[in-house]
Formats: C-alpha cells, structure tokens, sequence
C-alpha cells in the first residue's frame, strides 16, 4: 500500500502525487509500488525493501542520495489467540533532499498516530524533527506496551493460584518471548540513537537535539523495564513450576493412599472367599464380622495415615 501525504495549515491531506515536503508512507507495498518510489525518488531499491525484511537489525546509513534509518518497533499481535501478545518488526525512515519515506510490513500505532494528526508539531517538511518523531514515538510505544504485559502477567499469576494446568505457564512463556523480543529491539535501536547523538550524522537543531535526548532518555528506561519484567517473569515461572508439580505429588499421594485403604476390604474379602476352610466359614453372622473386620482395619490404616500426614 503507498500514500502519500502533506501538511496543510495543521493538518494531515492526502496527495495523489508526490510533492517537495511530502511524506510517502509504504505498507507492505508491491514490487511495482517499490520501484515507482525508487525511480521517482532515486532511492536504491535495497534501503526501500531493507525495512521488509523482519530479520534486518536496526542501523543508521548515511550517503549521497538519502540518509536510512532503520529501527524496530513493538506491534500486538492480530492472533486473538494471543492477546496480549507483542513482538517488533522493523521500520525504515528514509529522508532525501525534499521528502520522508516510511516502510513497514504492517499497519502500526507509531505511524497510525501521525496519520491521525495526534503528534504536536509534526510538520511532514520538517524532516529531521519528524524522524525524530517517530523515534520518541516508538519508545513510548516499548514503555506502553511493558505495561500492559506486566498487566497480564498479574492476571495469569492470580490465575496459576488456583491451576494445575499448564495453559497459564505457556502465557507466561509467551509474555516472556516478547520481553525478549523487546529486550533486543531496544538494544540494536539504543546503538542507532548513540550514533545519531555522537557521530553528528543529521543536522539538528537545539530543539532536535533535546528531543533526540528525550528519545535516548525513554529508551534506556524502556530496556531496564524490559530486563526487570523478564528477571521477574522468569522467577515467577519456575516458581509457579515448582507449585503446579508439588501440587500435582500431593494429588498423587492422595489417590495412592485412598487406593491403599480401599484395598484393605478387598483383600479381606479375597482371603475369605477361597475355596477352603476359614476362620468363621461355619458361622451364620461371618458376613458381618467380615464386614467390621474390614471396616476396622481400614479406619485403623486411615487414622495412622491422617497422623503421618500421609493426606
């Protein structure tokens, strides 16, 4: 999908060409739609189609005809299966001369937001303070949704209380999966704001390089939540491990000495059905003391187990 669009006096306009100022959004665009913005642009078709690779690690690329900035971006899952489920895919920002160039495999919350005009002084012309933008968007993005997954790991913990499926540990792996996601997406973009903030590669002004510091700021704090939830998630599983298999030797314990016990009539009655002589083979009440024979042993085992704590 491409779009192309402009600010206008405040607001966000649709365009059917591009034009000096524009900014040109690809999602999960085609091949035709790639190289009409190569050709239109005199991008290289490999930093447009770096973006759509969900392997590319984020980096900063600066030469004669665009500078690249690729980083990741975290992005819910669409499984409903999976609610509460994030992982990152990459996001390229490509600045030339005149425009900005973003491309992503998928709609995302970051660029949603822009489209919606809910940015403060975001001006599609003002093209480093928009990368910029993006960034600090991202980053705010990374802080939300470590929330939401703290959020849900307390709603699965207050669930494994009272469980001894193992449903609720795969949510928790889950959760765990994209703290890791996270974790290593915030580490390959924390080297790409480094450079920009020390190797001087796009001009800025005092109010970019303030905002470039914001960014640097959200992002650090983004990666220690990210490292504590994993430490905490990480404890938590084995904890809750430990509980679920402990809880499952005291049912087995259980049912072993249940089993026990109800064997002891069974055993009694198997001794006084052979076909030979028995105590009380001849006595018309044998049925009943055979009976409270049984019984009595059975209580006397059930006594001295409930004193082992055997139950």
């Amino acid at each position: 999908m491409l779009n192309i669009y402009k600010s206008m006096e405040n607001e966000i306009i649709s365009l059917d060409k591009v034009e000096k100022g524009s900014w040109i959004n690809l999602v999960n665009p085609t091949e035709d739609e790639i190289t009409t913005i190569s050709e239109n642009l005199k991008i290289p078709l490999e930093h447009l189609k770096a973006a759509l690779d969900e392997e590319e690690r984020a980096r900063i690329e600066v030469d004669e005809e665009c500078t690249v900035v690729l980083i990741d971006i975290p992005v819910a899952s669409k499984d409903t299966s999976k609610k509460g489920i994030y992982y990152t895919i990459p996001l390229g920002v490509i600045i030339n001369n005149d425009n900005v160039v973003t491309v992503s495999l998928r709609e995302n919350s970051v660029i949603t937001r822009f489209l919606e005009n809910k940015v403060k002084s975001f001006h599609t012309s003002k093209k480093t303070r928009f990368l910029l933008q993006i960034l600090y968007r991202s980053s705010r993005d990374y802080l939300q949704y470590l929330r939401n997954i703290d959020k849900t790991s307390d709603v699965i913990e207050s669930k494994l209380h009272k469980s001894l499926k193992n449903e609720e540990l795969i949510q928790l792996l889950e959760l765990e999966k994209s703290l890791v996601y996270f974790s290593t997406s915030l580490k390959g973009n924390e080297i790409v704001l480094e450079k920009i903030h020390k190797a001087n590669l796009i001009k800025m002004y005092p109010d970019d390089i303030e905002l470039l510091e914001d960014v640097i700021i959200e992002n650090k704090q983004a990666i220690e939540m990210a490292n504590i939830y994993s430490n905490i998630l990480t404890g938590t599983m084995d904890a809750y491990a430990s509980v679920i298999s402990n809880n499952l030797n005291m049912v087995m314990k259980f049912l072993t000495s249940i089993t026990i016990i109800i064997s002891i009539p069974t055993m009694v009655a198997s001794f006084f059905g052979m076909n030979v002589d028995v105590p009380f083979g001849n006595n018309p009440h044998a049925f009943l003391i055979i009976f409270m024979i049984s019984t009595w042993v059975s209580v006397v085992l059930s006594v001295v187990m409930l004193r082992k704590k055997l139950f």
